[in-house]
């Protein structure tokens, strides 16, 4: 938010406001023939001024999205092959063991080899920081990258979206959310016949249909075998050598070692994260000293208690005898960085875990010495300029034990909250200006802290105003960046909580507000408006009460009224010029203006409100706004035939919409320049653009441009100009061309900044689906039905069906003539 003087503002264009010359022109119709949607009496049902989409570029590719392996993968051979066997006939299948087996490390690596399997991908859940369990729906749907800004529930949005998918989730530590996890699966496995789950969980999730796979350690190596030459065959053997040589590069298995690292291995029962624990202490000491203390440790434990499953009194006195490695102050340390949801960075554990007894210049060495021993593990997957580290979730539960043991949990909470509080509001500050896209990169990062922080806020006494702040600094990040429907649920909650009148509640009442109209629930925006009216009237706030007519001014719009939301906006954005307030909230009202304008028939005005919001923005370096205003003047050009000026501002627009990964900006502009390009009689160019959008509004809410009937009567009017142009078979052919874009494809060729997709030569003429191509490919290789089942994770009756299916579409009779028509028709190799 920025505050700027009103000569300021003026100054921007030319010294003149065009509020103050040409807010009360009369407005002119255009006529009914000109543009379809312009004929009614009300608007559309959603407004471009809707950015959503937190996932980064790599996230959204349609192979789905798996995490790099940080470290090499040892082993499991069997396991992988068995856990992708029960996969082809079972729907949901769960793997379990005790904690630090390799469940996670397991599921990843199957995931990954059963890519080709899945059209739609393979998508990794994590659910080791939720803490919410009433957020279970609406992380899945963020993690496969659906930004729906309906308030329909978030399970609805699933089904929808999951019905017709061929996709795997891995639902990862469901374990303290077992009940949740299998209710969710009951409900999207009936409804999405293509959908399989493949879980990890210290506990069964025990629904229907489930496979079981228990993950056994790995094998104990032979204490009377020693490797022959350079080959190490026992797995546990293999993973401490290769864990070893990341601390120390010279190790090797030799004889002579050979008998004290199995005996490690042995005493430490296969478990793969003891066995890494252990051989990090390579570091400081010698394998015959791991060995002595790990049976001093285990003795002492065997001495304690009897109770305990002997692989989880194994894990936990790997754990113990880690923690007493730790100097105290590391200790310490290990226990309050447990307080992190998820990573965080050096600045983030300074501003926390610093005080009460360890200094903030003594944190970045005690890091670096829990990072040594294998506490603290580096975990930079998103790119970010910033070293980012976590605790593994075993280390970290332990690391909580400890903290509740010091009696400092409450106050480490309180710092928790404190510095992301404080980042919230760093973040409300600088989201108009040039910091915007590391605004949005920092919040997305934090994503998981953020919600820890929420949750702590409203469910301790005393915390809840605390929380409606905190949630209230978030406006940014809920309404442009793909989290209406989060955003909306915390602010509830908080708003419950906190009913004491106050400035703090007020914002929070405008902002929810503002989240409920883009979700298209009026009646709850005008509720919450107008409490913020008369909390901001009675109290003379003027900021307060110019942002409460504000979300009148949209209310009106999305109303259908045009005349009062003109009205409301008017005196709103007077309000603003006059306090010098400039945000992305009072840009959004500018462009709401520019298309009611443009509905009116009044293009000149609109152009002029426009070029003013856009210079404004551009004064300030602020993006996301700028490419709201952008698309508001691209759709007024197009109106009034100036494609060339409509293309321009419509990719401008797209440029900065990629920044902050807009999923649903992203789609208004794809299908705008889809529309631009029929107008430039670019048929083709046009029918590819709207197969690449027919792909992304499943994301943000189903219907082409959400269902709204104005936009649709152009879409529809458009498309049927470009088939007429291009004929039946050539329009069909591009539009498929264009469904095999993914998001990063599909922005790169509206901006121009790719090639048209390739036409493949038989792309008019096949008749196969893409699944039968698959299993088609896979004949023509020599697999046999059982190896086809299981190599695209299918039943082998499935298989089979497909095959005679394929064979009679085809008019073949035999697998033999089937390869001869694969080698004649090769199709193009799809991007993995």
């Amino acid at each position: 938010m920025v505050r700027v003087t009103p000569d300021e503002a003026v100054a921007v264009v030319g010294g003149v406001s065009p509020l103050a010359t040409s807010c009360h022109r009369a407005p002119r119709s255009l006529s009914p023939p000109t543009l379809p949607w312009m004929i009614s009496d009300g608007v559309p049902s959603t407004s471009k001024f809707r950015c959503e989409d937190g996932m980064p570029a790599a996230e959204r590719s349609k192979s789905g999205h798996l995490p790099k392996e940080q470290t090499s993968f040892v082993g499991r051979r069997r396991e992988i092959a068995d856990v992708r066997q029960a996969l082809s006939s079972s729907r949901v299948v769960t793997l379990t063991g005790v904690g630090g087996v390799g469940k996670t490390r397991l599921g990843l690596r199957v995931a990954a080899r059963l890519r080709r399997a899945f059209a739609d991908g393979v998508w990794l859940v994590e659910l080791a920081a939720l803490q919410d369990r009433t957020l279970l729906e609406r992380t899945v749907a963020d993690a496969v990258g659906i930004r729906d800004r309906s308030a329909r529930s978030p399970l609805e949005v699933l089904v929808g979206y999951l019905r017709d998918k061929q996709l795997l989730l891995v639902l990862d530590n469901c374990e303290h959310l077992v009940d949740r996890c299998a209710g969710l699966a009951a409900q999207l496995l009936p409804a999405a016949p293509g959908l399989r789950i493949l879980a990890t969980s210290r506990h069964a999730l025990s629904t229907p249909g489930e496979h079981i796979h228990a993950i056994p350690p790995l094998p104990l190596p032979d204490l009377d075998r020693t490797p022959q030459g350079k080959q190490v065959g026992n797995e546990a053997i293999r993973l401490f050598a290769e864990r070893a040589a990341l601390v120390r590069p010279s190790f090797k298995v030799t004889a002579n070692n050979y008998p004290t690292i199995a005996r490690i291995c042995r005493r430490l029962d296969g478990l793969p994260l003891a066995i890494e624990l252990a051989a990090a202490r390579l570091r400081t000491i010698s394998p015959e000293q791991i060995l002595h203390r790990l049976d001093d440790r285990f003795r002492l434990l065997h001495e304690e208690s009897h109770a305990v499953l002997p692989r989880h009194q194994t894990l936990r006195a790997v754990v113990d005898w880690s923690y007493e490695l730790c100097s105290p102050l590391e200790q310490t340390l290990w226990a309050r960085a447990s307080v992190f949801a998820d990573g965080f960075d050096l600045d983030a554990l300074e501003a926390v875990c610093a005080d009460d007894g360890i200094d903030r210049d003594q944190v970045f060495e005690l890091m670096a010495g829990l990072v040594d021993k294998s506490i603290l593990a580096r975990h930079d997957q998103d790119h970010s300029a910033e070293a980012r580290y976590r605790l593994l979730n075993t280390i970290r539960h332990y690391g909580l034990d400890a903290l509740r043991a010091t009696g400092e949990q409450l106050v480490l909470r309180q710092r928790h909250r404190d510095y992301y509080l404080d980042l919230a509001e760093r973040g409300k500050a600088e989201w108009f200006g040039p910091a915007q896209p590391e605004v949005f990169a920092r919040t997305r990062r934090e994503h998981a802290n953020l919600r820890a922080a929420l949750e702590f806020c409203l469910s301790t006494p005393g915390e809840s105003q605390a929380g409606l702040r905190l949630a209230g600094a978030l406006h940014f990040y809920w309404r442009s960046c793909g989290f209406l429907a989060e955003g909306r649920q915390w602010l509830d909650r908080a708003l419950i909580l906190d009913t004491e009148p106050s400035r703090t509640r007020a914002t929070a009442l405008w902002t929810n507000a503002h989240l409920a109209v883009l979700q298209g629930d009026l009646p709850a925006a005008t509720a919450m408006a107008q409490e913020c009216w008369n909390w901001a009237q009675s109290r003379s706030e003027p900021t307060t009460l110019a942002y409460a007519i504000c979300i009148q001014g949209s209310i009106a719009w999305f109303s259908g009224d045009l005349p009062h939301a003109q009205a409301l906006l008017e005196d709103a954005l007077a309000r603003f010029e006059a306090l010098g307030e400039l945000s992305s909230t009072v840009v959004t009202a500018y462009g709401i203006l520019v298309v009611v304008a443009v509905f009116q028939g009044d293009l000149a005005r609109a152009v002029t409100l426009g070029q003013h919001a856009r210079a404004l923005c551009e004064r300030y370096g602020e993006q996301w706004g700028r490419a709201n205003v952008l698309y508001a003047l691209s759709l007024a050009e197009w109106v009034t035939g100036g494609v060339a000026q409509a293309s321009m501002h419509g990719r401008e627009a797209l440029q900065g919409m990629r920044t902050v990964n807009d999923t649903y900006g992203t789609a208004m502009l794809i299908e705008l320049l889809a529309w631009v390009a029929v107008g430039a009689a670019e048929c083709d160019r046009a029918v590819v653009l709207f197969g690449a959008v027919h792909q992304i509004w499943p994301l943000v809410g189903g219907a082409p441009v959400l269902g709204s009937r104005h936009y649709l009567a152009t879409h529809e009017a458009c498309e049927q100009q470009a088939r007429r142009a291009l004929g039946d078979r050539a329009f069909q052919a591009a539009f498929d061309r264009g469904t095999k874009l993914d998001m990063d494809q599909a922005i790169g060729y509206a901006l121009g900044e790719q090639p048209p997709p390739a036409t493949p030569a038989d792309a008019t003429r096949t008749p196969l689906t893409p699944r039968e191509q698959q299993v088609a490919d896979l004949v023509a290789q020599g697999l046999s039905n059982k190896d086809i089942a299981a190599r695209l994770v299918i039943a082998q009756r499935t298989a089979e069906g497909h095959v005679e299916h394929i064979l009679t579409k085809l008019g073949l009779t035999t697998r033999t003539q089937l390869a001869a028509w694969i080698a004649t028709h090769p199709q193009p190799p799809e991007d993995q």
